[in-house]
């Protein structure tokens, strides 16, 4: 058969790379956001951070306009001109609104040094103190100590094989294998290096297990402690009974009376399971929301969150030495002009769209706002997607990573959505609802008779909530509840 060439018209939708733009910074969190601002303020001259202007306050605050075209909305956005048209290269360059920046940051009066001069350039990182590492507090230990020189070095790699909870996790014989050339030391030496690594602080460290961890622990307490030899007969022989609570066999095992098993259950339950977490640098992750929920009037509304929106404006320097200058070696920076006019529509129009749907979600949840979350209703992003008319993988993309501030605490915006339970009346009750119900149930019980899972169900079908017995299982699984037998107390 002869090959031929044939033309075949057919419809696709295709993203323009400006299209692509905006909707990756649609899916960002705020942090993410200021990141790839950042990199692209680096990367473009016409773009400048400017922390301390308020000329843009109301900028982001204007009402939004319901007849604003999404950019996310992938199915709407299928015939949107290329912004480059919609610029055009014989726009005048000062008419574009170039001060969309960011006026919530705390404004912090300049430093002024003995000589009265401007110092806010000072490098305030070089006098914030580091917090200690627990290898660090190990080897300032190991450095006072009377050691030979030999065992300083074992003791010193043991140090050093140790993880972020204070364990050590390798056996000695792998050790002994790890041992460097310079290093003969036998299996007693490493032994006893271990040891005496076990005595320093904090308690606990050095241990190869959580039992180990428990009765260092315990060995390091005065010895005139009360209970304290019973408590380590239970942690070294019996801590599975103990897990398991099964205090009536441990009153048989140890001949202790209730009120000595439950001063000793105090003393276990306060020990540090992983000593070296203490130390543990890593640094928290702070949630910046986007919006916050304000009440005005007999309604609830929302309100951007300026500490939320970059700011970022056109460096009106370059805008201005562009506006007369049409020659060809200006025309790569006109392209970087029209990249920056761009990035700052994108940001606007996300602002935008985040408020639009953190108001539905708002005006869906009154009651969560007024009583809590037993009174969250269910909601899927199928509803806010028909009552702003965008797509569902828009609603998806704005509400990942993002979070609204409400008298109740932050949430993030998936928060609202979920499945839903019926009752008795046959209308529907949001999970989340359900969740917040059994919890309040837990926590009201009696701790030396905790409720099972059945008559969990039982309690929440009286109150209207139809609710099968794996169900409530599978709620107090997700909230980290244990179980009856585990909740159950002396």
């Amino acid at each position: 058969m002869k090959p031929t060439l044939t033309l075949k018209p057919t419809n696709s939708l295709t993203l323009t790379p400006q299209l692509q733009h905006a909707l990756k910074l649609l899916t960002l969190s705020t942090l993410e956001l200021n990141k790839e601002i950042e990199r692209m303020v680096q990367e473009n001259p016409m773009l400048e951070l400017d922390e301390h202007s308020d000329d843009s306050r109301s900028e982001f605050q204007q009402p939004v306009d319901s007849n604003l075209p999404d950019l996310a909305d992938d199915a709407a956005n299928a015939d949107l001109p290329d912004p480059v048209a919609i610029i055009g290269n014989d726009e005048p360059l000062d008419t574009f609104a170039d001060s969309y920046e960011d006026s919530g940051n705390v404004y912090q009066q300049p430093l002024l040094n003995s000589h009265g001069t401007d110092s806010s350039d000072l490098e305030f990182s070089r006098f914030a103190i580091k917090p200690i590492s627990l290898c660090e507090h190990l080897l300032t230990q190991l450095s006072m100590s009377q050691l030979p020189e030999q065992q300083r070095q074992i003791v010193n790699l043991l140090i050093h094989s140790l993880d972020d909870d204070g364990y050590l996790t390798q056996d000695i014989d792998e050790l002994l294998r790890q041992l460097p050339s310079r290093l003969t030391a036998s299996r007693t030496e490493l032994q006893a290096a271990l040891e005496y690594l076990q005595q320093l602080d904090p308690p606990g460290v050095g241990a190869r297990n959580l039992q180990e961890c428990l009765s260092l622990q315990i060995r390091a307490l005065p010895a005139d402690t009360p209970s304290r030899q019973q408590a380590l007969e239970l942690v070294e022989n019996h801590l599975e009974t103990f897990a398991a609570k099964n205090f009536r066999l441990l009153q048989k095992i140890l001949g202790c009376n209730e009120t000595c098993l439950q001063h000793i259950q105090q003393m276990i339950t306060q020990l540090h399971p992983k000593p070296g977490s203490d130390f543990n640098s890593t640094l928290a992750h702070y949630i910046v929301p986007d919006i916050i929920v304000v009440r005005s009037d007999k309604s609830w509304l929302v309100k951007l969150n300026q500490e939320a929106v970059p700011p970022v404006h056109i460096n009106q320097l370059y805008a201005d030495v562009l506006k007369n200058s049409r020659s060809e070696e200006t025309r790569p920076l006109r392209g970087q002009l029209q990249e920056a006019r761009l990035l700052i529509r994108n940001i606007h129009q996300r602002v935008q769209t985040i408020l639009r749907v953190g108001q539905a979600i708002v005006d869906h949840q009154q009651a969560f706002l007024e009583h809590g979350e037993t009174a969250v209703r269910p909601l899927v992003m199928r509803e806010i997607a028909e009552t702003l008319k965008l797509h569902e993988s828009t609603i998806s993309r704005v509400t990942s990573h993002k979070y609204m501030r409400t008298p109740h605490g932050i949430f993030e915006f998936k928060y609202f959505f979920g499945s839903h339970v019926s009752t008795e009346q046959g209308d529907a009750c949001s999970s989340i609802a359900t969740r917040s119900l059994l919890k309040q149930l837990i926590q009201n019980e009696n701790p030396k008779k905790p409720l099972s899972d059945n008559r969990l169900s039982q309690l929440l079908s009286q109150q209207g909530v139809i609710v099968a017995r794996r169900t409530v299982a599978k709620y107090r699984e997700l909230m980290h509840i244990p179980p009856t037998n585990l909740r159950k107390i002396l």
